[in-house]
């Protein structure tokens, strides 16, 4: 029986917390709804540079950050990336703060299969018959959406696809997660710290002018964008890859959750026939992970 200290039990503990912090940082973004958009997402790029330059200095990993800078194809792959994860992270709180929660579920829903999708077609990956499934049934929610409202829904997909993407150039650069964050908030930090300071000279800016409580959650973004990746990271070490699949879809159920009970956005029965259809799709593909993972002759799978 392992310890109460045990690797497994450690890496479920941070993973519960990541995914936590995920799921509920609609409630973040909703705090900052006075606060524009573009200007909220220049803070939370601003504040993370912060956040993770003290990080890489307590972990000592400067050397690692001077490394990755020196190989061109990493820097120009994380100036690609710096761009995906900004107009996702742009979207996303865009989204939240214009009565979007549900939809964006809807989209880290998705995103695990769009990585399937992504796989096959830059990869050439096999798709297995239950994944191929688990797509066609993502692919009905989506037209279901189109059927009942006349759109797809756009928004979800733009969240799953850039998210796809950035996790795709990810996987392609040879860099470490917090370091290759943080390389990809430097990038940013030059324009989004112009765009703050042409606020604050034009009298708009929010910073220092809405209140302590805002200023305190300005400065607070980014710790809440570093903290739950470097969770993750942690608990990605410790678990197996199926472990970490099922944990993953606590933060679009959180976001789900928060966006029909708390946030009270429209459900209708067309958009349950959407959700049921890709649940249906995310169940098979997460128990097709699972199935894959079995050992085939007994007994638990070796961690190396």
């Amino acid at each position: 029986m392992p310890s109460p200290l045990s690797p497994s039990h450690t890496g479920i503990a941070a993973g519960l917390l990541a995914f936590l912090v995920w799921g509920l940082l609609p409630m973040y973004w909703k705090a900052l709804a006075a606060v524009p958009p573009m200007e909220l997402l220049c803070h939370r790029i601003v504040w993370s540079l912060v956040f993770l330059a003290l990080l890489v200095t307590l972990r000592r990993g400067w050397s690692g950050v001077l490394h990755a800078m020196r190989s061109r194809r990493d820097v120009l792959l994380l100036m690609v990336s710096s761009m995906l994860v900004s107009g996702n992270w742009f979207l996303y709180i865009w989204a939240v703060n214009n009565g979007h929660v549900v939809e964006s579920s809807l989209g880290y829903y998705i995103n695990p299969l769009v990585n399937v999708l992504l796989g096959f077609l830059v990869f050439r990956d096999r798709l297995r018959r239950v994944q191929t499934v688990a797509i066609l049934l993502a692919t009905a929610g989506v037209l279901n959406m189109v059927w009942h409202f006349g759109r797809a829904p756009w928004l979800a997909l733009a969240l799953a696809v850039s998210f796809g993407l950035y996790g795709l150039v990810r996987k392609v650069a040879a860099v470490e997660s917090i370091n290759g964050l943080f390389f990809e908030t430097l990038v940013l930090t030059l324009p989004a710290g112009g765009y703050l300071w042409l606020r604050e000279a034009e009298g708009l800016g929010a910073l220092g002018h809405l209140g302590w409580s805002t200023d305190l959650l300005l400065a607070g973004a980014g710790v809440v964008t570093a903290t739950p990746l470097v969770l993750f990271a942690f608990a990605a070490r410790r678990l197996r890859l199926a472990t970490v699949g099922v944990l993953q879809y606590l933060a679009p159920t959180g976001m789900f959750l928060l966006g029909v009970f708390v946030y009270r956005e429209p459900f209708s029965p067309a958009h349950m026939t959407t959700f049921l259809l890709i649940w249906a799709g995310v169940a098979l593909y997460t128990a097709d992970g699972l199935r894959s993972l079995r050992p085939s002759h007994g007994g638990l799978p070796r961690r190396g």
